[in-house]
């Protein structure tokens, strides 16, 4: 099992953990491998990636199974091939190179930029299609064998085959909830926590979400007394996971039960609007031990929440910063997205504005944006929307900070990376083909930029916009 990024994030994927485990119960021998931490000198010195249970080089497994959280991390795994001296590209390996089997949450959206370095693929829920898969590389004596496998499999995505044609995603059955953690370590992100679902999916339409509730059935509920009853004694720290884990509707039930056993309690990002109709969830989070408390708004104002399907009002927001103040958190995040479409200077006033109302609302708490540029996925109703552009992004970005600095801290991640996100997500199988490019250039943002210019516009879906995105002055 392979994570095409380092230890610490890998061992923070829920997803990762749960798919090892249920190919360990079938009985097969599965080991980790991740991404070095320093890639650069794994290529100077010709050091392979090893795997971390018996230090075997990557090259010796016949099948490698990658779980891809999101488009930038193709990269990762090209270099992680690459260094073990495997072709990252399918038609250039031969029959004594390993298979490689990829699945994850990118296949829930766009696959495609993946597919030129994929045998085979799993779309969707992989916790039952990705043992079958394995167990089914060494019951079948050919390769197009268990190529038919693979096609017979909920999900099962053979480029070679399909071409662009992408089968529905999989649906595990419910019977399976929830996943759970199985490795704690203090090296992770989530420093030595145990991950479990509370549920999964989610019931809401937002429109920018891929886990929107049109995916795969929607929200499915996990119990308090099976999530309570798979928590180990020796988890001292718990991290509930979920799409919408703060609509459950027994999420205060949960809660109490861990903290009053001495445990430290994470959640996923919190519905402002459920932190105001049930308070006793900040109460609890912050009794654990919680110093952040993080919502999302995702747009600038109101008028853009409503067009995205959004829930969350002014009042919402507010009522959950004072909440926040009152309990004496640190910090009150609130996620949002710039670059939305139609998106104006009046909507950045009103996020400047309400942004002060919410600091005076949390007292001494701080108030923090995360601030992400607005990226289109598909299987979403805004899919096809074109990105608002880097500069355009950057000048948002500046407003911001000129309005709001030294009262409420930006944090935005990069307008130039997320062009890059937005060409991958828009993508097709040329779009991977740019990556690999990029990487073997130097994998700088000019590098990316050059590769995906130079992509024939007649294979791109035609919003994917190939005008120059950095523009000189």
């Amino acid at each position: 099992m392979a994570y095409p990024s380092p230890y610490r994030v890998a061992m923070s994927s829920l997803g990762y953990q749960w798919v090892l485990e249920q190919i360990a119960a079938r009985g097969m021998s599965v080991e980790r491998v991740v991404l070095p931490d320093d890639v650069a000198e794994h290529r100077r010195r010709r050091v392979p990636a090893q795997s971390i249970e018996t230090f075997s080089a990557l090259s010796r497994f016949p099948i490698i199974a990658v779980s891809l959280a999101y488009e930038l991390e193709i990269a990762g795994l090209i270099d992680l091939l690459e260094i073990s001296g495997i072709p990252p590209r399918r038609e250039d390996r031969g029959p004594d190179d390993p298979v490689v089997l990829i699945g994850g949450p990118l296949t829930f959206s766009n696959p495609l930029p993946a597919a030129p370095f994929a045998d085979a693929m799993l779309l969707g829920e992989a916790e039952q299609t990705a043992p079958d898969a394995v167990e089914a590389f060494y019951d079948c004596d050919t390769r197009e064998a268990w190529f038919d496998v693979i096609a017979g499999l909920d999900g099962g995505y053979i480029p070679e085959r399909d071409g662009t044609r992408l089968p529905p995603v999989a649906r595990a059955s419910d019977e399976g909830l929830p996943a759970r953690s199985h490795i704690l370590t203090p090296d992770a992100e989530l420093s030595d926590m145990f991950l479990i679902e509370g549920e999964r999916g989610c019931h809401r339409s937002c429109s920018f979400c891929v886990m929107r509730r049109s995916t795969n059935g929607g929200m499915r509920l996990v119990t308090p007394e099976r999530v309570l009853s798979l928590v180990p004694d020796e988890a001292a720290k718990v991290g509930l996971v979920g799409a919408a884990i703060s609509d459950h509707p027994r999420l205060v039930d949960i809660l109490e039960v861990l903290v009053e056993s001495g445990r430290q309690v994470s959640v996923s990002s919190l519905r402002a609007d459920r932190v105001e109709r049930r308070p006793a969830i900040a109460r609890w989070l912050r009794k654990s031990g919680a110093r952040t408390l993080t919502v999302a708004s995702d747009g600038a104002s109101q008028r853009l929440r409503r067009t995205l399907s959004k829930g969350a009002v002014e009042r919402h927001l507010l009522a959950a910063a004072a909440i926040t103040g009152e309990l004496g958190f640190d910090v009150y995040k609130v996620y949002m997205m710039v670059g939305l479409p139609d998106e104006q200077q009046a909507d950045l006033d009103e996020l400047i504005r309400f942004s002060l109302e919410l600091r005076k609302a949390t007292g001494r708490t701080r108030i923090a944006l995360g601030i992400a540029p607005f990226v289109a996925k598909r299987n979403t109703p805004l899919d096809g929307t074109p990105y608002a552009g880097i500069k355009p992004v950057e000048r948002t970005l500046k407003v911001l900070n000129r309005g709001l600095r030294g009262k409420v801290e930006v944090r935005p991640t990069s307008a130039r990376w997320a062009w890059v996100e937005y060409q991958l997500a828009q993508g097709g199988p040329e779009s991977g083909e740019a990556v690999l490019q990029a990487v073997h250039d130097g994998a700088s943002f000019a590098d990316y930029k050059r590769a995906l210019k130079a992509v024939d516009p007649a294979t791109m879906r035609p919003w994917a916009s190939q005008e120059d995105p950095c523009p000189s002055p």
